[in-house]
């Protein structure tokens, strides 16, 4: 008696490949009128530019997304949307859960007060460690890699520290969000891909 084929596996393509959820920070949009991107029209673009399970939090660029692409691939892709689209030039950050994880444990200063903490996030790490900002009073920085550490008591509205100073200092492109905010982004990235694995 011949046996039956085990066809349990039929329908299986090895060109279909799970997407990683990703975290992308957007540099300097929505600020004061400048650079308005419509939140609905942002998440429209980046499913045309064929990204999965699209989410955007609050008006400040910042986006959950799943890919097979990589992060310099996300990167180009969403600036050059961004760019045809919309007509002006953004600068993109992409950072993977374990990256943002990652730096969310390493934060060197105390946790007690959570409205004085923030993250500069670098498009590339800094070989810089030190640099000399003026007036900073009780504020404090920390540079590590592709990340400065925040920790403003003088309210980030305030602060010497700025994305534009340090982005002169260390040659990079920066975007900083609060504590708050990148909690709830690793949040959504997880449960993102909690999502996507059921």
């Amino acid at each position: 008696m011949k046996k039956k084929e085990n066809r349990k596996n039929e329908s299986f393509s090895p060109l279909e490949r799970l997407g990683e959820a990703y975290i992308v920070l957007l540099r300097g949009i929505n600020v004061s009128g400048k650079n308005k991107i419509p939140m609905v029209a942002l998440r429209t673009l980046l499913d045309d530019l064929e990204f999965q399970n699209v989410q955007t939090y609050i008006q400040s660029g910042n986006i959950i997304l799943e890919s097979t692409f990589s992060k310099k691939e996300i990167c180009q892709k969403i600036k050059k949307g961004i760019k045809e689209k919309f007509g002006f030039d953004i600068p993109v950050i992409v950072r993977t859960i374990a990256e943002l994880k990652k730096t969310i444990e390493n934060y060197p200063f105390p946790l007690n007060n959570e409205k004085i903490v923030a993250f500069t996030f670098l498009d590339r790490a800094s070989e810089i460690k030190e640099i000399e900002i003026k007036n900073i009073g009780e504020d404090q920085y920390k540079i590590n890699g592709d990340v400065v550490y925040l920790n403003c008591p003088s309210t980030f509205a305030k602060t010497k520290i700025s994305n534009n100073v340090l982005e002169k200092k260390l040659q990079v492109i920066a975007t900083t969000r609060n504590l708050r905010t990148t909690l709830k982004l690793l949040e959504l990235a997880n449960s993102s891909l909690s999502k996507g694995k059921e």
